[in-house]
């Protein structure tokens, strides 16, 4: 693909925007095609004269570019070409840039100016004109074209990387960002600044932080620090999203700091750190902070009982949790929903009442979901109660009959008690339905980098010392006394 041909006219290159008159001015439209000609190469000289180097060229079309004014500057560029000029490095990323800063107006003019530079060989071997590329379709909206440009690139600096990952937040591809952050060979404070500038610009303070979701404390502590030296720094819903990413990520310690150092709070504050304390198994202390809420005049809402619930859960508190609960109704009016109800379910199936929780399941005017017949189920092997696991398989076959978390647990549950017959009908309805059980994934964080495992994989790296420290660890649980339930390994159904 070349460049398109410009033609310089009166009519698209207008007189007052360039320091020289345009050529054809010079011309007698009334003279033979051969004066004509001698006329403008005269012209063309006397031009080149002037603009006796690639960079005196540039420069121009530098100006240009800096006004917005893309079809004067590709005027001058083909100028340049005709008078014997060619364009270097310099050129190439002047023009993309001017494209980049304006994209509604140079679509076309900059996938054609990808062409000519990709035809020099430029594109891959010069790590401005592919940086400059990158950037460019990246602001087009073009992430496909800039993840290309970036691969086919045999040059890449720390800003060729920086780019890219501006360039996925840009557009709204935060875990490509992410992972892309994650593969920079050497980060620097402009990739912080890309990758955590990108969740304030995208407003991911006001909903769930991408941070958060991912869970990587190091991210949390690098986007912390980079809020901390912004004017936003007490913004209530910046805090609000760094206490959900330290709960997240288990540090609820430093989640308490931020909240205690808020100077002023919102419902979401409270709930976050109450959530946040319950999930992570802070149960009195999360209903210490829901009394001093009350306190402070907050009311409380559906997803403040929800931690509520979660914290007597947690803790074992049935008789509280059944307190919450009807206070929830009848007092602060809130209907139950199906989280509320999963926590019951979950309170009554801790504390090994596993009728009581049946009869939550049969008596809420919501429909259950897999989670809650899970968390009664999952008791049921714990406390090896095969008849109830056989009952609630009526709601799980009608709920989810293509899930296979809760086939595997009514196969342990037979397991458990040494029903192989029972199991092995399971595994068997399970491969007739072309059911298969989903790998299970273990994860840590090691240098902001969250690694994942499944059980049996010895594709990592490290995996040798990995399963020596493992059993490593396994003969020191056995000299601790420590007898491990195989059951459930052994029915895994996969």
């Amino acid at each position: 693909m070349a460049l398109p041909a410009f033609t310089v006219t009166a009519a698209n290159s207008p007189p007052s925007t360039s320091p020289h008159p345009p050529l054809t001015h010079l011309v007698d439209k009334n003279a033979t095609t051969t004066d004509r000609r001698s006329k403008f190469q005269l012209a063309l000289k006397n031009l080149s004269n002037n603009l006796d180097s690639t960079a005196s060229w540039t420069s121009l079309i530098a100006n240009h570019c800096r006004n917005g004014r893309l079809i004067e500057a590709v005027s001058e560029f083909t100028l340049m070409r005709i008078s014997g000029f060619e364009p270097n490095h310099v050129t190439f990323v002047t023009l993309l840039s001017g494209c980049a800063h304006f994209p509604a107006q140079a679509l076309s003019l900059g996938s054609a100016l990808h062409a000519y530079a990709r035809k020099l060989g430029l594109d891959t071997q010069n790590v401005k004109v592919g940086t400059a590329i990158i950037d460019m379709y990246s602001k087009f909206g073009l992430l496909e074209l800039a993840r290309l440009s970036f691969d086919h690139m045999d040059v890449k600096n720390k800003v060729t990387w920086n780019t890219m990952v501006d360039g996925f937040m840009r557009n709204g591809d935060f875990k490509n960002a992410v992972k892309m952050f994650d593969e920079i060979p050497e980060r620097d404070v402009i990739s912080w600044t890309a990758l955590i500038g990108g969740f304030v610009k995208n407003g991911l303070f006001e909903e769930s932080s991408t941070c958060a979701n991912l869970g990587t404390l190091g991210i949390s502590l690098w986007s912390h620090r980079f809020i901390l030296q912004r004017a936003f720094k007490n913004n209530v819903r910046v805090n609000n999203t760094l206490i959900d990413m330290y709960c997240r990520c288990g540090c609820v310690e430093l989640a308490c700091q931020v909240f205690d150092k808020m100077p002023e709070r919102s419902l979401v504050s409270w709930n976050s750190i109450i959530v946040g304390l319950a999930v992570n198994g802070h149960a009195m202390d999360a209903l210490q902070y829901f009394n001093l809420m009350q306190k402070e005049r907050f009311k409380p809402d559906a997803v403040t009982f929800t931690g509520v619930l979660t914290a007597c859960s947690h803790a074992g508190m049935v008789e509280e949790g059944l307190k919450y609960f009807k206070a929830m109704k009848r007092v602060h009016r809130i209907s139950p929903r199906i989280e509320h109800y999963g926590c019951i379910v979950d309170l009554y199936s801790r504390a090994g009442r596993l009728e009581d929780a049946l009869g939550v399941i049969k008596n809420m005017h919501v429909k259950p979901n897999e989670v809650v017949l899970g968390s009664i189920l999952a008791a049921c092997r714990n406390l090896k109660d095969v008849r109830l696991a056989e009952r609630l398989m009526h709601y799980i076959y009608k709920l989810d009959p293509g899930g296979d978390s809760n086939h595997v647990l009514l196969s342990n549950t037979y397991a458990a008690v040494g029903s192989w017959h029972g199991a092995s009908t399971v595994r068997k309805k399970m491969k007739d339905l072309g059911i298969q059980k989903r790998p299970g994934i273990s994860s840590i964080e090691i240098d902001a980098v969250v690694n994942e495992f499944v059980a049996g994989d010895r594709s990592q790296i490290h995996s040798k010392q990995i399963y020596a420290m493992l059993r490593l660890l396994s003969g020191e649980l056995r000299v601790s006394s420590y007898v491990e339930d195989d059951a459930n390994e052994s029915y895994e159904c996969g």
